[in-house]
């Protein structure tokens, strides 16, 4: 007679974020300590702001950020697809991984977005702000010129 066979309970997880989460975050450091050994003046400008890793770990879009704008991100492209193959060999070292998602980059119009909003709200006041900005200061004591 064979012994029943008893499944092992699966181990509640230690971890408080979901593993895309954390890999996510490792990528981010890791791409950003490999870019700062880079001597490349295309890149000098550049920020990781995130990195989204597909559910099976086959993917990573890396979004950047640059100084120079809208008008730098073709050379920034080009700059990090030559080293591309450089930056997955640096997570593939760094990262304690099954796999090496394959890196794809992309410019962060997230925060670009929030700019220009930010942009026509400084440029374009609400009548409210206007109001306040045209109205005259309150009178006090101090401004008697009386010392």
């Amino acid at each position: 007679m064979s012994k029943p066979t008893r499944k092992r309970a699966s181990a509640p997880s230690q971890h408080r974020y979901p593993r895309e989460v954390r890999l996510s975050q490792s990528l981010r450091q890791v791409i950003a300590e490999s870019l700062t050994e880079i001597d490349d003046e295309q890149l000098d400008l550049v920020t990781i702001t995130s990195i989204d890793v597909d559910a099976e770990m086959n993917r990573a879009i890396v979004f950047f950020d640059s100084l120079r704008g809208e008008d730098g991100d073709d050379e920034i492209l080009q700059a990090l697809a030559r080293y591309r193959v450089r930056l997955q060999s640096a997570v593939a070292r760094q990262i304690r991984s099954k796999k090496t998602p394959i890196l794809e980059f992309r410019p962060d119009e997230v925060i670009r977005a929030a700019e220009r909003i930010e942009r026509i709200l400084r440029e374009n006041p609400s009548p409210a702000v206007q109001a306040a900005e045209a109205a005259p200061a309150p009178y006090s004591d101090a401004d008697d010129g009386e010392a």
